[in-house]
């Protein structure tokens, strides 16, 4: 009988290696060292996401100020085609969707717990529907309505681009991939910048104004390719969810007023006559 290896952790299947230590959890490690962990992993998950888009927001917006052509002169269009052949546009579609969503799946796994789902952490789970959708649609009023009137002012004062919220062709799969573009954005944008953001942030500390702040200016910066004026209209959005996202813990229902919002934008923008979107000051 082999004498017993006195060396924890050792493979036996491989005499004379080196010891492999035990995989360390990082609610482990000392409170300095988790915070320096964490603080890396939030600039990762942002890199690969939200602060990613805010980058090239602000590279565009230099690009917009420094052309030729007066900002309130200038356009862009949410939701191109990306190609002139139907289906191989859909599939472009429907790879650019998916693939936006890797970042949700990556700061859900991250906040997985030992016994919690992340989607129970932060409140994106069917425990309340009713109450949810009431208070998404009540989000989306208080926002939407508003939010048309920031516009049509960043309009009049030159600082907000003209917006065409959906440039697909009429084909049959239109309204569909604008719906779940809708589910998209709200998803990466609500998870992200709101549900992970605060859940780290109040993990590494800060106070509630720093996490308001911190939440609501990213939410502004990524979308400061349509100009300053919905840039901070985004702000005031981003405080708004929040605030209530600190006091319920629940990113559901800011997830439904997201959608909601954006469906009524794409959407509307692809169905309604010329005439009302002029009325409206959306084209």
């Amino acid at each position: 009988m082999p004498d017993a290896d006195p060396t924890p952790g050792r493979d036996l299947a491989a005499p004379g290696a080196p010891a492999t230590p035990p995989a360390t959890d990082p609610r482990e490690l000392p409170s300095a060292a988790r915070h320096r962990r964490l603080r890396a992993e939030v600039w990762i998950v942002l890199g690969l996401s939200l602060g990613q888009s805010a980058v090239y927001a602000i590279v565009r917006l230099y690009a917009r100020l420094t052309a030729d052509v007066p900002l309130a002169q200038q356009t862009t269009t949410l939701n191109p085609s990306l190609s002139t052949r139907p289906y191989l546009d859909l599939t472009y579609q429907l790879l650019s969707i998916g693939f936006a969503l890797v970042p949700v799946a990556l700061a859900l796994y991250l906040l997985s717990d030992r016994g919690r789902r992340a989607t129970q952490r932060i409140g994106l789970d069917a425990a309340r529907p009713g109450r949810d959708l009431g208070v998404g649609l009540l989000l989306a009023a208080a926002v939407g309505i508003p939010g048309l009137g920031v516009y049509a002012a960043g309009r009049f004062l030159g600082i907000t681009v003209e917006v065409q919220a959906a440039g697909l062709a009429p084909y049959w799969w239109a309204v569909p991939v604008l719906v779940l573009s809708a589910l998209q954005n709200a998803l990466v944008e609500e998870v992200v910048a709101v549900g992970y953001l605060v859940e780290r942030l109040t993990q590494l500390r800060w106070g509630v104004p720093g996490i308001l702040a911190a939440s609501a200016l990213l939410r502004g910066a990524y979308h400061l390719y349509q100009g300053p004026g919905m840039a901070l209209g985004n702000v005031a959005m981003g405080l708004l969810f929040t605030w209530y996202y600190l006091r319920r813990r629940r990113v559901m229902p800011l997830v439904i007023a997201h959608t909601a919002l954006d469906v009524v934008a794409f959407v509307g923008y692809t169905v309604l006559p010329e005439s009302v979107l002029q009325a409206l000051g959306v084209t």
